[in-house]
């Protein structure tokens, strides 16, 4: 099987409702405050969790019986399981799961340095309890489901970068708007991303994610090619602010 379909993730705030609501909480002093932020940070953890629970999950069973998932069910997994933590906890935290998605909107001014600094910490420990529970569980699996390039690293950044840009772009797109559109974030989003893991993934493993594939990795030890998944998800997500902006006329200022 190959070893590394995505996890996205990534995911935006439901409603533009909830991103003005997520730069007051970050931003105001006091206990109610600090409740709000716990609220959000565990949100985020439990999120990242699922997603890399299920996605990486489904590779090493997909191994372990020699093809049970297979590759079509890795990348609906995926999308799933995505599509299921922003219904889940996207009106807590905006269930970003993804440090990507998470810089694209600080890029984009949707949220506070404050806030993405917690959300990243708070992202990374999900990923990582994921992965070393995974490998409890399934102690014989060389990789735990790492993103591994089948081609060159080069291939698989530029990969990467376009295939992160592309979702970002969704994100921001279905973010902002209506609260219909809003309502219609986790089929667009959870869509995109069980869209290129099925047709990228047996390439570049489209992570689309950094934490997804650093996990993993770590948990395992196999870190040759963990620097490109650092670099190319957030890349490509601040590529697409830009390019958002352009198409819906935002001048990017930040939310009231």
């Amino acid at each position: 099987m190959l070893p590394g379909l995505s996890g996205l993730p990534a995911v935006p705030e439901m409603l533009t409702r909830n991103h003005c609501n997520a730069r007051r909480d970050c931003s105001a002093p006091g206990a109610a405050s600090i409740q709000v932020d716990m609220n959000k940070l565990l949100a985020e953890a439990i999120g990242t969790f699922a997603m890399v629970f299920a996605g990486t999950g489904a590779i090493i069973i997909n191994d372990v019986t020699a093809g049970g998932v297979t590759h079509v069910g890795i990348a609906i997994t995926f999308g799933l399981v995505v599509m299921a933590m922003i219904y889940a906890v996207g009106d807590v935290s905006g269930a970003h799961l993804n440090p990507a998605v998470t810089l694209g909107f600080l890029a984009a001014r949707r949220t506070t340095a404050r806030c993405a600094i917690g959300y990243i910490i708070a992202q990374l420990i999900g990923a990582l309890a994921a992965s070393a529970i995974l490998r409890l569980l399934f102690r014989s699996h060389g990789n735990l489901g790492a993103t591994i390039p089948l081609g060159s690293d080069l291939q698989s950044f530029i990969l990467e970068t376009i295939l992160t840009a592309i979702l970002m772009f969704v994100i921001l797109s279905v973010a902002v708007g209506s609260k219909e559109r809003g309502l219609m974030a986790g089929i667009a989003i959870g869509g995109v991303i069980g869209l290129e893991a099925m047709f990228a993934g047996p390439i570049c493993g489209a992570s689309m994610n950094p934490f997804r594939s650093l996990a993993p990795a770590i948990v395992s030890g196999h870190l040759a090619h963990v620097w490109l998944y650092l670099i190319a998800p957030p890349l490509g997500a601040l590529i697409s602010v830009p390019l958002w902006r352009g198409v819906y006329n935002h001048e990017g200022k930040q939310d009231e």
